[in-house]
């Protein structure tokens, strides 16, 4: 049972509590004249017009944070990505170093294209993340001029 100013004591156990107390609410204004709802509502109108502007400016507030913390994870996916470039590179551009100075007392040929412009363009494209076409340009110079010298000057053939 319930009495004036307490909410209904029985309600069924899967119903929400607050259709529940919708409808005990509701259930109340029935016995007034509509006008004192009018009334009401006329009342109610300011303060539901500043809870919407409230949660306009927490959902504008929150839509920034959102956009903030999108933009910081791309600003940290594109540091890994340029990092892991940069290692890479690095890596890369050691190898060829390293090939060229191990092949450089029996191919010096090899050693130039792997230790000369080659290894500058690869260094600079994983560096500085850009590529000139004068790059290429060298780096095919150098490799023909390479392998034209190294054909011409043959060693002569070990003695039997």
């Amino acid at each position: 049972m319930s009495t004036e100013g307490q909410l209904p004591a029985s309600q069924r156990p899967d119903e929400d509590p607050m259709l529940s107390v919708g409808r005990y609410v509701a259930s109340q204004w029935n016995t007034l004249p509509p006008e004192h709802l009018a009334a009401a509502m006329r009342a109610m109108e300011p303060e539901l017009r500043r809870a919407h502007r409230e949660r306009m400016a927490r959902m504008e507030l929150q839509h920034d944070a959102d956009a903030r913390r999108h933009q910081e994870r791309q600003q940290q996916r594109q540091h890994r990505r340029y990092m892991a470039g940069l290692f890479g590179g690095g890596a890369l551009s050691l190898a060829m170093l390293g090939g060229g100075v191990y092949v450089a007392a029996d191919a010096w040929w090899l050693a130039t294209l792997l230790c000369g412009p080659s290894l500058l363009a690869i260094a600079k494209v994983f560096v500085l993340r850009r590529s000139d076409p004068d790059d290429m340009r060298l780096v095919a110079r150098t490799a023909r001029s390479s392998t034209s010298a190294a054909s011409q000057a043959q060693p002569p053939p070990p003695p039997v």
